[in-house]
Parts: C-alpha cells; structure tokens; sequence
C-alpha cells in the first residue's frame, strides 16, 4: 500500500490490487471532520487506514463515501466501522435491489484468493446523497456530480479547495473504459452515458491540479486531460467501427483487447 498526499488535506492511499484507490479528506482550516472516499481492498491494508490517518494528524473519518456499488469501493466500513456510508441514490436504489451482492462478490474474491479478514463485510446504514449535490464538509463542501456509464448508478466527487477531482471508475491510464452492462430495462445507451459523465467531467479537470481515477496513478491536470481525450475518441470509434476501433496508445495489452472485446458486445 502506498500513501501520497496530493495537497494538505488530500491524502490518496493505493492498494496493491488493482491499483485501486481510497482518498481521506480532511475539512480545511484545521476543523475536526474527514471523510474517507472508496477504499483499498486487501484486509491489512484497510486495517492500516486508521492508524495512517492518526500519524497524518487527520481526524478519524466519521463519514464514508463510495463512488459508485461496485464492491471493491464499499469496503470503507471494514476500516472504520463507526462511520456511515453515503453513496448517491442511484447506488442506495442499486445496493437494495443488490441485497448482499457486494458481501458476495467480496467473499468469492477472497476464496479465489485464499483471502481471510477478521470480520464480514457490513454496509450498516446507507446515507442516499443528492446527485448533482453538495455534502458539507466543516465549513466547506464537497460537489457531488453524476458519473453513469461504466455501472447505472455512481458519481464523482470535487474537492474543489484541494482542486483535487475523485472520478470514480473513470479517466483510468491503465484501463480502457468499461462499459457497464444494460439496467433491468434493457436500455442500450450505456455508451451514451460514459460519454456524458466524460463531457460533465472535462471543466472539472480542466480546473484540476490533481485527478484520482479509480485505478491507476493519480494524475496531473494535464495528463487526466489527455486521458479524457483517449477515451471520447475510443468510444466514438467504438461506436462507429465496433471491433475495429482503435485502442488508445498504452492500452493495448491483451487483457484490454478482451475488455474492447467485451465493450462492443455491450454496444
């Protein structure tokens, strides 16, 4: 696990698996409050989240937020059980219509893995957050900003005194866009909506000193930018030329090519 604070009150801690991301937030001006937003995934590193934020100087978070349902970033709880998880209704409507569906993945996860963790995942009592919104934070506040397209429900987060934006599973450099699957209803336009959350984001990270994707290394301005860039034409070349597409430079391995694979079948 490596810990890197990106501004005074920003700290980004990354987990050894899947490059994931967990970002502790502090108020600013020295007030008691923190939030802890996604999490890392293996159970020492979550265990070690506390006593980082202790030698920081940070207060505990008493708030968690996740970006979106997907179970490797709800696992804030298992770090810091006194907290509540607040997620955006969409991903509240999602986790109640998925009873139990992140317990179980995270379970299959670490039997695949011969994994053990002290103690079961517990989401508790889920705070539905208004998206597009705000969440104060001490004096200051937290923007919250819709973030659909890679799953239906989720959001993104602007730490707009740090200029530090938290894109959920979004502006990866190490992972193309993946595409989530079609609701309940069927709709086709998932593609749509990645390219919609891309073009809500863009002013962000134009403004941005920093961007956390969901995976990979956190970003200059600059180089989230350049990402964002990769990914509209990727998926307007999906859209127009299906399997023929052309994949962004450095985001050609095999394992992203079955990814494209997959992408155009969702399409």
């Amino acid at each position: 696990m490596q810990a890197v604070s990106l501004h005074r009150d920003v700290i980004v801690v990354t987990s050894q698996l899947f490059a994931a991301h967990c970002t502790i937030v502090r108020a600013p001006g020295g007030e008691d409050e923190a939030f802890a937003i996604d999490s890392p995934v293996l159970p020492e590193e979550l265990e070690l989240l506390a006593p980082l934020v202790e030698q920081a100087r940070f207060p505990t978070p008493r708030g968690l937020l996740a970006t979106h349902g997907d179970w490797d970033h709800v696992l804030g709880p298992l770090a810091f059980a006194e907290a509540t998880l607040g997620c955006a209704e969409s991903t509240v409507a999602r986790l109640g219509g998925e009873a139990g569906a992140a317990q179980r993945a995270l379970r299959r996860f670490d039997e695949e893995l011969h994994i053990q963790r002290r103690r079961p995942l517990s989401l508790g009592s889920i705070q539905a957050l208004a998206v597009p919104g705000r969440g104060g934070i001490g004096e200051a506040e937290l923007e919250l900003h819709p973030a659909t397209g890679h799953t239906a429900d989720g959001m993104a987060v602007w730490i707009g005194w740090a200029r530090v934006l938290v894109a959920g599973d979004y502006l990866s450099p190490i992972e193309l866009p993946m595409l989530g699957d079609r609701d309940a209803a069927g709709r086709a336009d998932v593609l749509d909506d990645y390219l919609a959350t891309l073009d809500r984001l863009r002013s962000l990270v134009t403004a941005a000193d920093h961007v956390v994707p969901g995976h990979g290394p956190a970003l200059d301005g600059p180089a989230a930018l350049r990402v964002l860039d990769e990914d509209v034409a990727y998926l307007q070349a999906l859209r127009e030329r299906g399997a023929d597409a052309e994949l962004p430079p450095r985001r050609r391995s095999q394992v992203q090519r079955e990814l494209h694979a997959q992408n155009v079948a969702r399409v």
